[in-house]
Formats: structure tokens, C-alpha cells, sequence
């Protein structure tokens, strides 16, 4: 086994487990808060970890656990992603002011499309689409089956084209 690292193999996950925590909890201080809880706790475990066969799918998987504690913590109160700095507006000199407007309330829709879906679908789409794992990985963090995260991500892809499609016919 090869020897693990706090400072080589967990400290250069914090990105990847605060782009997750952020896309579970939907809060940015939710998301830092889980992370610091998921080093503390990876922390502790320093003593397994020579048997851990992936130190990302146990980081993950931590942070995915602690992030679903804390949004249970706030139930209750409705939630969105902070999207204004996230949407980078268009600076090529094809795209006049119109064409930047109507795009960044496109990805401001997709974003709150995917903010409602269930907490499963929402966690396995970040994991597959913006994070890039395989859905082995995915099975991994999550704990279920290969077939359930197929099922998961074909349902949440389907969710956000039909809502987007709805409000792109309708204006809303």
C-alpha cells in the first residue's frame, strides 16, 4: 500500500469536496463548514487509512455524509445558490449585450432547475457532469449501485431538459 499523505492526497481534494458540499447544501458557509468537518474527521481516521483503497472516495464520501447532516440541520428554510458570482458574462466580440443577458438567465435557470431536484439526482449529476467521476466512483461516495446512479443521472437529466424546456415555451 502506498503511504498516504494529509498534505499530498487529502489538503488538494478541499475544491472538489466544497464544489459538492456547496451543491448539496446550497449555501457557500454550509459548504465550507462541511469541508472543515470532513478534514477534521479524515483527520481522525489517519490511523486507517493505509487500508483505504481511495482517499478521494473517502473524502467524498465524508463530505457527502456531513453536508446531508448539516441540510437536514437547516431544514426548513428554502434555499438557492448564490449564482450572481458564478455567471461569468460572454466577452467574446460576437455576443452584444442582449445575447450575454439571455444567456446568463439560461444557466441562472439551469441552476435553479437542478437547486430543486432531489437531493440523489442532485448530488449524482455534480459527481458525473461537473466533477467528471465514472460511475463506479459514484456508486463508491454514494454507496449504491452502478444501475442506481445511471438511473439517477438519466432522471435528473431528463428533469432539468423538460423544466427548461417548459419555461423556455412558456417565459417563466
Amino acid at each position: 500500500m502506498k503511504k498516504v499523505s494529509f498534505q499530498n492526497d487529502v489538503l488538494p481534494l478541499k475544491n472538489k469536496l466544497y464544489r459538492l458540499a456547496l451543491r448539496i447544501t446550497l449555501n457557500p458557509a454550509d459548504a465550507e463548514d462541511v469541508v472543515q468537518e470532513t478534514m477534521i474527521k479524515v483527520w481522525n481516521r489517519r490511523q486507517q487509512w493505509e487500508q483505504i483503497e481511495s482517499m478521494e472516495a473517502f473524502c467524498m464520501t465524508i463530505c457527502r455524509n456531513q453536508s446531508l447532516d448539516k441540510t437536514r440541520q437547516t431544514a426548513g428554510s428554502e434555499q438557492s445558490l448564490d449564482t450572481a458570482e458564478h455567471d461569468a458574462p460572454d466577452h467574446s466580440h460576437h455576443a452584444n449585450p442582449e445575447q450575454q443577458t439571455i444567456q446568463q438567465d439560461r444557466i441562472r435557470l439551469v441552476r435553479q432547475i437542478i437547486d430543486a431536484l432531489p437531493e440523489k439526482q442532485r448530488t449524482v449529476m455534480q459527481l458525473r457532469d461537473i466533477e467528471g467521476k465514472s460511475y463506479k466512483e459514484i456508486a463508491a461516495i454514494m454507496d449504491i449501485s452502478e444501475e442506481q446512479v445511471k438511473v439517477n443521472i438519466f432522471r435528473a437529466r431528463q428533469t432539468v431538459k423538460q423544466r427548461f424546456l417548459q419555461s423556455e415555451d412558456f417565459g417563466v
